[in-house]
């Protein structure tokens, strides 16, 4: 254990130890501040020695990553939803490299990739942690593995994740910095009730912010902050997946499926496999838009591009000089009132629309 580990683990247990209320919320806060100051430089320093990571080629419209402990099935999965031909076997560790696999659905080709088993430790590099936390990054989804039997895997998993940097299922913090080099440190909030302006001027002191404008528009807690301040955080989408439902009965599985809001799957048995994938791509957001030329039939296969997509979106695309060149598009489906209604580059288009766009 290095010595940036035993400071961690130290401020941890003592911040386990103070309750929590308004006298300690300042106290509390700067703990947190200083844990996450120790946990880059224990990166840092742990960088010029650690292994080769993962060669992954992003591929396919999106990236998946099923994360989870070793023997929860992962690859099992990875073989019933996509053409790999992941290597499996009842005993731990049996993946020990990254493996790919396209799942096709719905005109969608996701890549979805196999991980060596996460372990308790693994933000702090035990097993192949370092690794398999730089795929995780890079995805676009993290598909959370669990035993049915063992709910807690799921919490450790969430936190190694969190403690590697990666925030699950959390929008990006509503605020901007602005350092200056004199006239001091002016803070605008909206009514805060989760910390204090003290604690937030405490934390920016600590990041030696001492002159600036600050903005924040939501009650923002002190680890948001933080978040903020680090400025390396990841903001990914999570499935959370329950395998080995086949050996419950069902009240028992949808029991765990009450207390962890996850998908209850058999990879032996193949049981749920279909709904794993809608699960999987209605987290992703995947939208479907149908290209269509002047006096021509639309094209059959779709054009697939994440969340809520405008026409100026499509434009750049299709080709970096579209924007430029834009004159009006005309639409047809779920976005427009009328078939072929014209509309701008702000406009939002819907999974199913067809487009056709006039350039100048």
């Amino acid at each position: 254990m290095t010595v940036y580990e035993e400071r961690i683990r130290e401020i941890e247990e003592e911040i386990k130890k103070t309750q929590y209320n308004k006298a300690t919320e300042h106290h509390i806060g700067m703990l947190k501040a200083k844990i996450s100051q120790l946990r880059k430089k224990h990166e840092l320093s742990s960088k010029k020695s650690a292994g080769e990571g993962f060669a992954v080629k992003k591929s396919g419209d999106a990236t998946v990553c099923l994360v989870g402990f070793p023997s929860v099935g992962k690859s099992t999965i990875l073989n019933r939803i996509t053409n790999a031909e992941s290597r499996t076997a009842a005993y731990a560790f049996t993946t020990l490299t990254c493996i790919p696999g396209i799942m096709d659905y719905r005109s969608a080709k996701i890549q979805v990739l196999d991980v060596p088993g996460l372990i308790k430790g693994a933000s702090l590099g035990a097993g192949k942690g370092k690794e398999v936390i730089a795929v995780v990054r890079n995805s676009d989804l993290v598909v959370i593995v669990a035993d049915i039997f063992n709910l807690k895997q799921i919490d450790t998993l969430k936190e190694e994740l969190y403690n590697a940097n990666i925030r699950l299922d959390e929008e990006k913090p509503s605020v901007t910095v602005k350092q200056a080099t004199r006239g001091g440190l002016h803070v605008a909030t909206v009514k805060l009730t989760k910390t204090t302006i003290e604690t937030v001027k405490a934390i920016l002191k600590e990041y030696k912010i001492n002159s600036g404008n600050v903005l924040i528009r939501e009650d923002i807690t002190a680890e948001r902050l933080i978040d903020v301040l680090e400025g390396n955080r990841t903001y990914i989408s999570s499935l959370t997946v329950l395998n080995k439902m086949d050996l419950l009965t069902k009240e028992q599985a949808d029991d765990a499926v009450r207390k962890t809001n996850g998908l209850p799957v058999s990879a032996e048995s193949s049981r749920n496999m279909q709904e794993l994938k809608e699960a999987i791509y209605q987290k992703l957001r995947l939208v479907r838009i149908y290209l269509k030329e002047h006096g021509k039939k639309a094209d059959s296969e779709p054009l697939i591009i994440r969340s809520n997509p405008t026409v100026e979106d499509i434009c750049r695309k299709l080709h970096r000089d579209f924007v430029n060149r834009f004159k009006y598009a005309k639409v047809w489906g779920p976005s427009a009132k009328y078939p072929g209604e014209r509309f701008l580059l702000d406009h939002t288009l819907k999974d199913g629309d067809t487009i056709e766009i006039k350039l100048r």
